[in-house]
Protein backbone atom coordinates (compact mmCIF):
# COMPACT_ATOMS: atom_id res chain seq x y z
CA UNK A 1 0.00 0.00 0.00
CA UNK A 2 1.49 3.27 -0.86
CA UNK A 3 0.21 6.22 1.73
CA UNK A 4 0.25 9.70 0.26
CA UNK A 5 -1.14 12.53 1.48
CA UNK A 6 -1.95 15.97 -0.78
CA UNK A 7 -3.51 19.08 -0.27
CA UNK A 8 -4.89 21.32 -2.92
CA UNK A 9 -8.00 22.44 -5.42
CA UNK A 10 -10.97 20.36 -6.30
CA UNK A 11 -11.19 21.03 -9.71
CA UNK A 12 -15.14 20.47 -10.18
CA UNK A 13 -18.00 19.98 -7.45
CA UNK A 14 -18.18 16.27 -5.79
CA UNK A 15 -20.43 13.50 -6.75
CA UNK A 16 -22.28 11.08 -4.09
CA UNK A 17 -23.21 7.95 -4.93
CA UNK A 18 -24.75 5.00 -3.61
CA UNK A 19 -24.65 1.52 -4.53
CA UNK A 20 -27.21 -1.06 -4.81
CA UNK A 21 -26.08 -2.87 -1.18
CA UNK A 22 -26.18 1.01 0.51
CA UNK A 23 -22.36 1.95 0.49
CA UNK A 24 -21.81 5.22 0.32
CA UNK A 25 -19.06 7.09 -2.38
CA UNK A 26 -18.33 10.70 -2.80
CA UNK A 27 -15.62 11.19 -5.60
CA UNK A 28 -13.68 14.45 -7.18
CA UNK A 29 -10.58 15.62 -8.72
CA UNK A 30 -7.97 17.83 -6.65
CA UNK A 31 -5.15 19.34 -8.73
CA UNK A 32 -1.97 20.07 -6.95
CA UNK A 33 1.04 22.72 -7.73
CA UNK A 34 4.37 20.68 -8.90
CA UNK A 35 7.31 22.27 -9.71
CA UNK A 36 8.30 25.83 -10.05
CA UNK A 37 9.26 28.49 -11.95
CA UNK A 38 9.42 27.50 -15.61
CA UNK A 39 8.76 23.76 -14.75
CA UNK A 40 6.02 25.15 -12.74
CA UNK A 41 2.98 22.40 -13.58
CA UNK A 42 -0.37 20.86 -12.55
CA UNK A 43 -0.91 17.15 -10.63
CA UNK A 44 -4.31 16.10 -11.06
CA UNK A 45 -5.74 13.14 -8.93
CA UNK A 46 -9.35 11.33 -9.01
CA UNK A 47 -10.43 10.87 -5.28
CA UNK A 48 -12.97 8.76 -3.73
CA UNK A 49 -14.29 8.06 -0.09
CA UNK A 50 -16.24 5.65 0.61
CA UNK A 51 -18.22 5.30 4.07
CA UNK A 52 -20.08 6.97 6.37
CA UNK A 53 -19.95 10.77 5.90
CA UNK A 54 -19.93 10.61 1.57
CA UNK A 55 -23.36 12.39 1.45
CA UNK A 56 -22.03 15.18 3.63
CA UNK A 57 -18.52 15.20 1.92
CA UNK A 58 -19.91 15.57 -1.12
CA UNK A 59 -22.39 18.80 -0.03
CA UNK A 60 -19.64 20.40 1.22
CA UNK A 61 -17.10 20.20 -1.76
CA UNK A 62 -17.64 22.72 -4.58
CA UNK A 63 -15.79 23.31 -7.19
CA UNK A 64 -12.64 25.49 -5.91
CA UNK A 65 -12.05 24.02 -2.31
CA UNK A 66 -9.35 24.09 -0.34
CA UNK A 67 -8.67 20.22 0.59
CA UNK A 68 -5.77 17.87 2.18
CA UNK A 69 -6.52 13.94 1.36
CA UNK A 70 -4.54 11.66 2.82
CA UNK A 71 -5.13 8.12 1.32
CA UNK A 72 -3.69 4.98 -0.81
CA UNK A 73 -2.39 5.59 -3.76
CA UNK A 74 -2.67 4.08 -6.94
CA UNK A 75 -2.67 4.75 -11.00
CA UNK A 76 -4.32 3.38 -14.20
CA UNK A 77 -3.75 3.25 -17.74
CA UNK A 78 -5.89 4.43 -20.44
CA UNK A 79 -5.41 5.26 -24.13
CA UNK A 80 -1.58 5.84 -22.72
CA UNK A 81 -2.04 8.20 -20.28
CA UNK A 82 -1.47 7.51 -16.55
CA UNK A 83 -4.17 8.79 -14.24
CA UNK A 84 -3.21 9.20 -9.87
CA UNK A 85 -6.31 8.19 -7.98
CA UNK A 86 -6.38 8.22 -4.37
CA UNK A 87 -8.68 5.64 -2.34
CA UNK A 88 -9.12 8.55 0.99
CA UNK A 89 -9.07 7.30 4.51
CA UNK A 90 -9.14 11.25 5.51
CA UNK A 91 -10.30 14.57 3.95
CA UNK A 92 -10.13 17.87 5.50
CA UNK A 93 -11.79 20.79 4.05
CA UNK A 94 -9.80 23.74 4.74
CA UNK A 95 -12.14 26.19 2.67
CA UNK A 96 -14.46 26.27 -0.05
CA UNK A 97 -15.23 28.84 -2.35
CA UNK A 98 -17.99 31.42 -0.87
CA UNK A 99 -20.78 30.61 -3.00
CA UNK A 100 -23.61 31.25 0.13
CA UNK A 101 -25.14 27.89 -1.76
CA UNK A 102 -25.07 24.46 -0.32
CA UNK A 103 -25.78 21.61 -2.56
CA UNK A 104 -28.55 19.18 -2.70
CA UNK A 105 -27.00 15.15 -2.79
CA UNK A 106 -28.93 15.13 -5.99
CA UNK A 107 -26.28 18.08 -7.18
CA UNK A 108 -28.67 20.63 -7.35
CA UNK A 109 -28.26 23.77 -5.42
CA UNK A 110 -30.13 24.41 -2.07
CA UNK A 111 -31.16 27.27 -0.11
CA UNK A 112 -28.83 30.18 0.37
CA UNK A 113 -27.15 29.29 3.95
CA UNK A 114 -27.60 31.77 6.60
CA UNK A 115 -25.57 34.48 6.82
CA UNK A 116 -21.97 33.42 9.34
CA UNK A 117 -23.28 29.75 8.77
CA UNK A 118 -20.04 27.66 7.94
CA UNK A 119 -22.36 24.79 6.60
CA UNK A 120 -23.20 23.19 9.54
CA UNK A 121 -19.45 22.04 11.39
CA UNK A 122 -19.46 24.01 14.22
CA UNK A 123 -18.62 26.86 15.46
CA UNK A 124 -17.75 30.03 13.07
CA UNK A 125 -14.23 30.32 11.75
CA UNK A 126 -12.20 33.82 11.61
CA UNK A 127 -11.66 34.12 7.47
CA UNK A 128 -8.50 36.28 8.74
CA UNK A 129 -6.64 33.08 10.25
CA UNK A 130 -7.91 29.78 7.83
CA UNK A 131 -5.23 27.62 9.45
CA UNK A 132 -6.57 28.15 12.64
CA UNK A 133 -8.82 25.34 13.31
CA UNK A 134 -8.84 21.58 12.00
CA UNK A 135 -12.22 21.36 10.18
CA UNK A 136 -11.33 17.15 9.53
CA UNK A 137 -14.72 15.91 9.30
CA UNK A 138 -14.00 12.67 7.56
Amino acid sequence: MKQITIAGNTGRDAEYKQARDGSEMCSFTVAVEDGWGQDKGTLWFDVTRWGKGAQGLAKALGKGSKVAVTGDLTTREHNGKTYLQIRADKVSIMSTPNTGQRRDPDGSRGAPEPVGSNGGFGEDLDDDIPFATDRSIW
